[in-house]
């Protein structure tokens, strides 16, 4: 799909990180761009911030584990704009438990999946109808990570499964697209190929009283500082992907009607080839040895 100036953009969890970078390359190539976040206060800076670029900018709060909010940012979208060439599914939460996974909070998961998985299917079904009806050109972009996307991560397994699903989701839209002989494309992104600097490790600020925890946390969130400054304590390298390297692989992969992408990484491709590996030799899978806790 071309990206042309005037078609319109529709980015969620775009008030920070790989969101707003996404936004702001969008931006830069002409495009309007509508900003939506849970973060009130980060959206509007994010939005002024791109207005005085000069960019076409409309945000809403939302969040987009409720389906009605989703619902009426694409009315609000198509009121005001009339089309939606991009829709980029990428608000995303840190799920914050803790132990195994039978010590779990059921809230952590509730949670994860409200905004990780029901996010992206509320995206899918409140702007797809609306971009096929308009028989332009268009293409859905939904994040997922290679921590569940690619191989489970143990350590992290709430949020593991949500991305593990956002594969099998963007997977099953990509083919009924394709069914309906649609001129919408549908792509799964894994940002990387390193560590990104985003507001993931501090999303439990924003966390719903719906979903609170239903007991206190046995220890304090850890930020992702904390966590960089610990690596290196340990004597291990920590390597970061700038957000616009990511958004700038974006852009190219919607051009390329590109569904898988997945930056160039002798990391992941090591571990797709041994879970398939294993899948393949019905073996048990050796490749979780490095995650598994004492």
């Amino acid at each position: 799909m071309e990206l042309r100036a005037g078609q319109v953009a529709v980015v969620t969890g775009a008030a920070s990180g790989i969101g707003l970078a996404m936004a702001r390359r969008f931006a830069a190539e002409g495009l309007k761009v509508v900003l939506a976040d849970v973060d009130e206060g980060a959206l509007e800076k994010a939005a002024a911030g791109l207005r005085e670029d000069g960019a076409v900018v409309h945000a809403r709060v939302v969040d987009v584990g409720e389906r009605e909010e989703v619902v009426a940012l694409a009315e609000e979208t198509y009121e005001r704009f009339g089309a939606v060439h991009v829709l980029c599914n990428n608000a995303g939460v840190g799920s914050g438990a803790e132990g195994r996974m039978w010590e779990h909070d059921p809230n952590d998961w509730k949670w994860a999946f409200a905004v990780n998985v029901w996010g992206v299917f509320h995206g899918v079904q409140a702007f797809v109808p609306r971009m096929l009806a308009g028989g332009e050109p268009g293409h859905i972009v939904n994040t997922s990570s290679g921590d569940g996307g690619i191989a489970p991560l143990p350590t992290a397994s709430v949020y593991a499964v949500t991305k593990a699903a956002v594969v099998t989701m963007t997977e099953s839209l990509y083919a009924h697209l394709r069914a309906e002989h649609a001129r919408v494309g549908a792509s799964v992104l894994f940002p990387g190929p390193h560590m990104l600097r985003t507001g993931l490790w501090e999303s439990h600020r924003n966390r719903p009283d719906r979903y609170a925890k239903q007991k206190p946390r046995r220890t304090p969130y850890r930020s992702l500082d904390q966590w960089e400054a610990a690596m290196k304590e340990a004597g291990k390298d920590v390597r970061f992907t700038p957000v616009e390297e990511v958004a700038d692989f974006v852009a190219d992969g919607i051009r390329a009607d590109r569904f898988w992408l997945l930056p160039d990484s002798e990391h992941s491709d090591a571990q797709i080839r041994a879970r398939s590996r294993s899948m393949l030799d019905r073996a048990d899978p050796a490749y979780l040895e490095n995650f598994i806790l004492d």
